[in-house]
């Protein structure tokens, strides 16, 4: 994963760099997604690793995919995904759209935080939450909340690398690792 992450830098930061001249953000994003969804596909993956297809059909058939997902590429797309098929790296995909997304927020200073919380958050509580946090890390919040029954009781925030876990079951845990030692 992390060898993924190292070989798709290059390629999301090339997209991102295209995205900020033609100021097409909100397209490429639509662009990676639904090209990232397509590459987890078992049938897609198999014909990025088939010695039979060639790049130039790789590329051409995830393109014809992507049109049929409702998502036509443009010129640079299509470019992009020959580029991407020559070098044998379609298989990146999720990894380069990931990447794309962070380096998106980070410039208009966005972040993505996750509520997972065991009992139902109020809208309210939930503005709360996203408030505090744009106050303390200074960007502006997108708050997607879960409820996740799995945690017994509390909530655990995730944030980029940032994991705040005030749950119950996290709370047993370090319980039974001090009684255990």
């Amino acid at each position: 994963m992390a060898e993924n992450l190292t070989l798709a830098r290059p390629y999301a930061r090339a997209v991102f760099e295209l995205a900020s001249e033609k100021r097409a953000f909100d397209r490429w994003s639509k662009t990676l997604s639904v090209l990232s969804a397509l590459s987890a596909d078992t049938g897609v993956q198999a014909m990025f690793t088939s010695p039979k297809a060639a790049p130039a059909v790789r590329a051409e058939v995830l393109a014809e995919l992507a049109a049929k997902a409702g998502e036509k590429l443009e010129q640079d797309g299509r470019n992009f995904v020959q580029l991407l098929a020559e070098n044998r790296r379609l298989d990146l995909l999720p990894e380069i759209a990931a990447e794309y997304e962070r380096l998106r927020a980070e410039a208009e200073n966005t972040l993505d935080v996750e509520l997972l919380a065991a009992m139902p958050v109020a809208a309210a509580e939930q503005k709360l939450i996203g408030d505090a946090l744009h106050k303390k890390l200074g960007r502006k919040i997108t708050l997607k909340y879960v409820e996740d029954k799995k945690l017994i009781g509390g909530a655990v925030l995730r944030a980029g690398d940032l994991v705040i876990d005030g749950s119950v079951r996290e709370r047993l845990s370090r319980l039974t690792a001090e009684l255990v030692h």
